[in-house]
């Protein structure tokens, strides 16, 4: 059990569906009319941190040890006195959590810069990742914070070629870098993904072509949301023909002619398009090492000097293989993603039954790590992913794998301000509705009560308008605005709860900072309970001499 109720009456937002672990509707929708929690921050920013109508009210936290494994049984802890990486007002007693610096950096050699530890997880060949991602890419942007670029997007792009089994041309992928590097200042970084089908098709060699070290490239294994490789469903029989002919498996196959009939009746109005397993062909762990290692080779080779691995929640040997080979190969960046949510089409069954949930996951990468710590090897830089949605699941996550972790990796939560501020797009300005994919004709009450103007509803506009200047602002999506306000408001939480840890600095959280709710997670995830934490030193306090 999760401490997520489907409403709260001291922030005044509600979930439309049922909340998973990350306070996310089960169910997310592009159309939704409000009002969970990222939801309404990305209108109101930082404003969500604190309970409502100041002044009339007094509020009481559900701040009870909850049953059960997740990260909800994680507590966030904190001293009365010191300060860590503090910045020179702490001298005087005088720190404030505004000082509290959230910028992050990974990489092996060369090191990527982030503004925060926060990235946009692999958003690949998914229509809702199409319609919505020049919002999402520039929010992601402006912010300065990675976005990955996941798996099949030019595999599935009709208007892309291919000759004699290469990519040439792919719009798609274009329009997909383009719309983040027109707003990259520096920080964060375009990421793009290869799966088999990827690998096959020569993206590679395409990025390193026409991109070159401006691009990170990343290998895929796999991801929280399923066992098997990225699905996608079309409607259109000729789309699916298409994809077959790419090469991809269709199901139902419609080369079939019964297929095709059933589809005529309109008894078939899907199909599914999946991608391979990778590695099928191997057998041992030293077999994937080999061919890893002569995959980075060749991708070094192609000229690329960021190269990093996603692997899923997989059981404890493909983990710790991933540990191993990605600092045997001195990679940049693992991003490790525990069993949850999915942005496209994972069997449903599959996601609520497969895999290692996110604590367990992320707890045994800190194990694993100090292993090879250990033996005096620098540990590939990590990133966590599942489930992560609010600056408390954050900061736990920063914590239970310090100090190798150094970015949160957040799927579905990253693509609410590009639903949102699209919808408020397509209403504000008309000639836009189409082009930025909007399912609105007017404004619902939960956005026209904070007012019928980007400027009125939006709290990050003029943060926005800071930055770009005032002659950009009529370029900019509404959702890059909605992104700035969620993380403005991720980003302030989580300097808050840093302060109160004593941590100015991201490198100074330690798994000391968190302790165990209950019982059975401090026995899984290796933490101390919470009233065992420090209590020898609380002890010898007690028994010195007055």
């Amino acid at each position: 059990m999760t401490n997520y109720l489907k409403s709260n009456d001291a922030l005044g937002i509600a979930n439309r569906g049922n909340p998973a672990e990350s306070g996310l509707c089960t169910l997310c929708r592009c159309d939704c009319q409000g009002k969970c929690e990222v939801w309404t921050s990305c209108l109101k920013g930082r404003e969500l941190l604190y309970p409502r109508d100041f002044g009339s009210t007094i509020a009481g936290a559900l701040n009870t040890a909850p049953a059960g494994l997740s990260y909800s049984a994680l507590r966030i802890m904190g001293p009365c006195y010191g300060a860590h990486d503090a910045p020179p007002s702490a001298a005087k007693g005088d720190a404030l959590f505004t000082e509290v610096s959230l910028e992050s950096s990974f990489g092996a050699h060369k090191k990527t810069k982030c503004s925060a530890p926060f990235m946009a997880g692999a958003l690949g060949s998914t229509f809702i990742a199409a319609k919505y991602w020049d919002a999402m890419a520039a929010g992601c942007a402006i912010c300065g914070v990675p976005i990955v670029i996941g798996e099949n997007v030019v595999g599935v792009d009709r208007k892309s070629d291919i000759k004699k089994g290469k990519i040439t041309k792919s719009p798609e992928m274009d329009r997909r870098l383009e719309s983040y590097l027109k707003y990259y200042d520096g920080y964060g970084a375009a990421i793009v993904q290869l799966n088999v089908e990827d690998t096959r098709n020569g993206v590679a060699e395409y990025i390193a072509e026409h991109y070159g070290d401006k691009v990170i490239i990343e290998l895929k294994w796999g991801q929280g949301a399923k066992n098997i490789g990225g699905e996608i469903q079309v409607k259109d029989l000729e789309y699916a023909d298409f994809l077959k002919n790419r090469g991809y498996l269709v199901d139902p196959d419609c080369s079939k002619p019964e297929v095709r009939e059933a589809y005529k009746a309109k008894a078939i109005d899907g199909f599914a398009r999946h991608s391979r397993l990778g590695y099928t062909n191997l057998s041992n762990w030293g077999e994937v090492k080999e061919a890893f290692l002569k995959q980075v080779s060749y991708l070094r080779g192609l000229g690329f000097e960021r190269i990093s691995l996603k692997t899923g929640a997989y059981g404890m040997e493909p983990l710790a293989l991933a540990l191993r080979l990605a600092t045997e190969a001195n990679l940049d960046l693992l991003t490790i993603d525990g069993a949850g949510g999915g942005t496209g089409m994972s069997p449903w069954d599959m996601m609520e039954n497969w895999g290692v949930p996110s604590i367990l996951l992320h707890a045994k990468t800190y194990e694993y790590a100090n292993i090879l710590a250990a033996a005096g090897h620098k540990v590939v830089d990590i990133s966590l992913a599942g489930g992560f949605a609010k600056s408390s699941s954050i900061f736990k996550g920063l914590a239970i794998a310090a100090p190798y972790v150094k970015m949160i990796c957040m799927g579905r939560a990253m693509m609410i301000p590009g639903f949102l501020g699209s919808n408020i797009e397509g209403v504000l300005k008309p000639a836009n509705k189409a082009k930025v994919n909007g399912n609105w004709d007017t404004l619902p009450p939960s956005v026209s009560a904070h007012g019928s103007t980007a400027e009125e509803i939006f709290a990050a506009y003029y943060d926005v308008q800071k930055k770009l200047g005032h002659k950009a602002m009529k370029d900019v999506p509404f959702g890059a605005i909605a992104m700035w306000g969620m993380l403005d408001k991720l980003s302030a939480g989580l300097q808050q709860l840093m302060a109160g840890a004593r941590k100015f600095k991201l490198r100074a959280i330690t798994r000391d900072d968190i302790a165990a709710a209950n019982r059975e997670t401090a026995w899984e995830t290796g933490l101390p309970f919470v009233t065992e934490q420090d209590d020898e030193k609380a002890k010898s306090i007690l028994k010195e001499k007055f």
